[in-house]
């Protein structure tokens, strides 16, 4: 797709006017995103693109590189403006983010799934190869752990420590944080290291000391593990567009909703300042008024 976005220069500048550092921008954006789509959902070509797509990449701006909102809102006018040049070149049949709403009018409570969501997705890889017995075990460890992506890429079986059912995590800045990780996702770790792991590891000498690994035995990358979570949501009939962080949002939710204290769930998420976490109060009083919409009898 490369060539539509060289196409794409001369389209901003000529029948749009528009100045050549403005350009400049949106062309390094585009990149980014068809970067994002090509190596997340295989595509490569715009018509096999969808909002989703696009749901997807502004989630992982926004929740993997924390972008703040003004920048979330720039990329998406970049894709906006991509699109409707693709739709005035019959790149497409139509312009797919016509009447997309900007992040200025998001809702700011992120989005969880209930317990029997995640547990449908638990049980959404059914089997005993090896690649199903690992996809199974990475979402275990998401859900009890809520830990972030790229801390589950990065994970190394040093950082397991069974007798106690605990995993060290590294965050960001490199800053250390004990997590429990739980009866059902310790069976399903031990599963996988005896079973399966084994199987993936490269033939030679070299020892990988990361703990998820590849068919041909290499780390899995960010990328792969949304693919995992993201098959995951559409074997278990989950319509909610799923994204790996979601799990994350879960993981706190339920736990707040069970009674745990929120500076005990600061401490498991990372979480820097308690502000942060404290967004999980609000979900948890959303998720009250709703029962008692439904249930009070003047509701």
């Amino acid at each position: 797709m490369e060539d539509l976005v060289d196409q794409f220069i001369g389209y901003a500048a000529l029948e749009r006017g528009l100045a050549e550092n403005t350009t400049r921008a949106y062309v390094h954006e585009i990149r980014e995103f068809l970067r994002f789509v090509a190596e997340q959902a295989n595509c490569s070509h715009p018509g096999e693109i969808t909002r989703d797509h696009i749901l997807d990449y502004l989630e992982y701006g926004r929740n993997q590189l924390e972008l703040q909102t003004v920048s979330l809102a720039h990329r998406l006018v970049s894709i906006k403006i991509f699109f409707r040049f693709l739709l005035y070149e019959h790149k497409v049949s139509h312009d797919i983010t016509d009447l997309m709403e900007g992040p200025r009018l998001w809702k700011h409570l992120p989005d969880y799934l209930d317990q029997r969501e995640v547990s449908r997705m638990l049980r959404a890889y059914r089997g005993r190869d090896s690649l199903t017995v690992r996809n199974r075990t990475i979402l275990e460890v998401f859900y009890a752990t809520g830990m972030r992506v790229s801390e589950l890429a990065g994970l190394t079986v040093n950082d397991l420590r069974f007798d106690e059912e605990i995993i060290r995590i590294i965050g960001k800045g490199d800053k250390e944080r004990i997590v429990p990780f739980g009866r059902m996702a310790t069976k399903a770790v031990r599963e996988y290291l005896r079973d399966v792991r084994p199987v993936l590891q490269p033939s030679d000498n070299r020892q990988c000391p990361h703990l998820f690994l590849s068919r041909s035995g290499r780390p899995l990358t960010r990328a792969w593990i949304w693919r995992v979570v993201k098959e995951a949501a559409k074997k278990a009939g989950i319509r909610k567009n799923v994204y790996p962080h979601m799990l994350r949002h879960s993981f706190a939710s339920h736990l707040l909703a069970g009674g745990a204290d929120l500076r005990v769930i600061q401490e498991m998420l990372g979480h820097a300042d308690i502000s942060t976490t404290q967004i999980y109060t609000h979900i948890d009083q959303r998720a009250l008024v709703q029962a008692h919409r439904r249930f009070h009898p003047r509701k």
